[in-house]
């Protein structure tokens, strides 16, 4: 049948509406989803813990545990508006309890390293457990990925919303004052993205950086490396370090180097390059220096995108630094979600953070919190995907 012409210009609008949608595939405008709740199993000490998964009107998952306040799966689509879980992760609690790689876990007191466990504080030297050689890694032999939080659900009119809460006493694993944490994770109604919002209190001064410390493979996790993967990382400095991968304390350009991700480049086109940051990393695990427009502003800080999918994945923080690695540590020997084998370089973090031993680095971004003050940031992982 001939379709008149008066129809063609509506008809042409709108296919340019469906068009657009492509950053939220195939919603469902009357759904409305429920935080579930399910229980995830114990740890060695015999507690039970949960998985919650929140929904949003487009299909796409997030399930967090209150073991570690850990990311567990994150379920996007890709360009064809199949979902796909993007980031790595276990079946169960116990491996996350054994796990040495922090799959997804709520990363504290202290993310990255501290040199030789050691920082001063008000005059007094605090000497925290060696966990990383000499080094103290993502707060010790038992950060706060290894502990039970407090969950709640706080869903409102922005979308599905889990607050876990924490309570570090004074001393844990070597650190000053009883610190209250919370984190609320926040699966955003309009769009398919998690915010992530932490809160801190101390009543002693104490030095605090908290990030969460997901591996992300945007074609799906256990699906084969991420060095096609593309990456722009808005940061025009990064901190290079020494053998035990702590920085100098020097901020190096990345103008002609193998860090500069200012502009989409494929992850593994340098990584292999005859360069002796990434020799001591053993590809990227480094932190870059964000360029924000003010140090507390939520600005752009990546964008990843990966070419197989059409997955594309931006983060904004109000961090001043980013943790870039590319799982230059997997070696095969964990087996993850559904039996997934994570190889080498199977995955990248984008661990929006202050700088790693800031403590010892006076010209660094202050990690000091004290009493009276209240700690605050906020991070957010946007997916959408590019035809």
């Amino acid at each position: 049948m001939a379709i008149p012409n008066a129809r063609i210009p509506a008809m042409i609008a709108a296919l340019l509406f469906l068009g657009a949608m492509t950053r939220f595939p195939y919603p469902t405008a009357d759904a409305k989803p429920k935080m579930q709740k399910q229980a995830f199993g114990k740890i060695q000490d015999g507690q039970s813990v949960d998985l919650y998964t929140l929904t949003n009107k487009y299909g796409m998952t997030v399930a967090i545990s209150n073991f570690g306040g850990t990311l567990v799966s994150m379920k996007v689509p890709d360009r064809d508006g199949k979902l796909g879980d993007v980031v790595l992760g276990y079946d169960n609690p116990a491996d996350y309890e054994n796990g040495k790689a922090h799959f997804g876990g709520t990363i504290g007191r202290y993310a990255n390293r501290i040199a030789h466990g050691k920082f001063t504080l008000d005059g007094a030297v605090y000497t925290l457990p060696l966990n990383n050689g000499e080094n103290t890694l993502h707060g010790g032999i038992r950060g706060f990925d290894k502990h039970v939080w407090t969950a709640k659900d706080v869903s409102s009119s922005a979308g599905e919303a889990l607050e876990l809460n924490y309570v570090s006493k004074d001393g844990e694993e070597g650190f000053p004052g009883t610190l209250a944490v919370k984190v609320v994770y926040t699966l955003l109604g309009d769009e398919n993205a998690v915010r992530i919002d932490y809160t801190a209190t101390t009543d002693k001064d104490t030095v605090l950086n908290l990030t969460n410390h997901s591996y992300f493979n945007l074609s799906g996790q256990g699906n084969g490396d991420i060095l096609q993967q593309q990456l722009t990382l808005y940061a025009s400095q990064f901190t290079p370090v020494d053998a035990a991968l702590i920085p100098t304390g020097k901020l190096q350009d990345v103008h002609n180097t193998p860090f500069d991700f200012l502009h989409p480049m494929a992850i593994g086109v340098r990584i292999d390059m005859n360069d002796q940051q990434l020799k001591l990393g053993r590809g990227y695990d480094h932190n870059w220096v964000l360029d924000k427009r003010s140090p507390s502003s939520l600005s752009p800080a990546a964008r990843a995108y990966d070419p197989q999918s059409g997955r594309v994945l931006e983060v904004s923080t109000t961090e001043p630094g980013m943790q870039f690695y590319t799982g230059n540590f997997l070696d095969g020997t964990d087996h993850g979600k559904n039996g997934k084998v994570y190889g080498y370089r199977s995955a990248f973090c984008l661990e929006t953070q202050h700088f790693p031993d800031s403590p010892n680095h006076k010209d660094f971004p202050a990690t000091l919190l004290k009493p009276g003050q209240t700690f605050r940031s906020t991070s957010i992982y946007n997916f959408s995907v590019q035809k």
